[in-house]
């Protein structure tokens, strides 16, 4: 919970507060210590906003459980989903005053937040903190300009990327468990929902993986995958 004294900030956070290309970017590594010293524990139920798009980048946020989506809408209304965030990543780092993207948990997650003010002073005083927010800033860089180039692939790229990209990050690298729907997946890798189904299919076919539910993927064969991702 938050401390009394920051009730007001609370109420703040919770309305201001509504991770392929070939190589993937190495994993983000949290920052640890500073973040939970000074940041307070929120619960969002799936679905629930967490900051929207344009809103003051007043926090930074870190998942401790669930998952979370970073998301704009485009002009046309369709919507394209920036990244899913797991557990030990911080996002909502922006380097303007506002938020470029919205923020929703796409599972029932709890989320830390942190007052952002906090964080840089912190860093102006401890130089391993400046560090680290250097460094998770040039990830998130990173992954951007890898998401960009990802985006102008074939379908069949574009869903063995995400699908390597998922694996990279599980415990069990050839088991994919999808918190995430199907629309959630169109959406980050800007194809229809059919053309998601159709093409989980078609390497199911080729025996590239293995589909014993909707939710969960095996991937048979990795160097297929790779191929396609090259």
């Amino acid at each position: 919970m938050l401390p009394q004294t920051s009730l007001a900030e609370s109420a703040s956070a919770r309305s201001s507060a509504r991770r392929a290309a070939k190589d993937l970017p190495p994993k983000p590594q949290p920052l640890a210590g500073p973040l939970e010293l000074v940041g307070a524990q929120m619960a969002f139920a799936r679905n629930e906003e967490i900051y929207g798009e344009g809103e003051p980048a007043e926090y930074v946020y870190k998942v401790v459980s669930g998952m979370v989506r970073t998301y704009k809408i485009l002009s046309d209304g369709r919507r394209q989903i920036g990244a899913f965030h797991q557990p030990g990543d911080v996002f909502g780092l922006e380097i303007g005053d506002e938020h470029s993207f919205a923020a929703e948990a796409v599972t029932d997650s709890t989320v830390l937040v942190i007052k952002r003010s906090t964080l840089v002073a912190q860093a102006a005083r401890d130089s391993e903190v400046a560090r680290q927010l250097w460094l998770l800033t040039a990830r998130e860089l990173e992954r951007m300009q890898s998401h960009m180039l990802l985006l102008i692939k074939s379908a069949q790229e574009r869903v063995a990327a995400f699908l390597l990209e998922m694996a990279e990050r599980s415990d069990d690298q050839s088991t994919v468990e999808l918190s995430m729907s199907r629309q959630d997946i169109a959406d980050y890798l800007g194809l229809t929902i059919e053309t998601v189904s159709r093409t989980l299919t078609q390497l199911a076919e080729t025996a590239a993986i293995e589909l014993p539910s909707s939710r969960r993927i095996v991937l048979r064969n990795r160097s297929a995958l790779k191929q396609l991702n090259a």
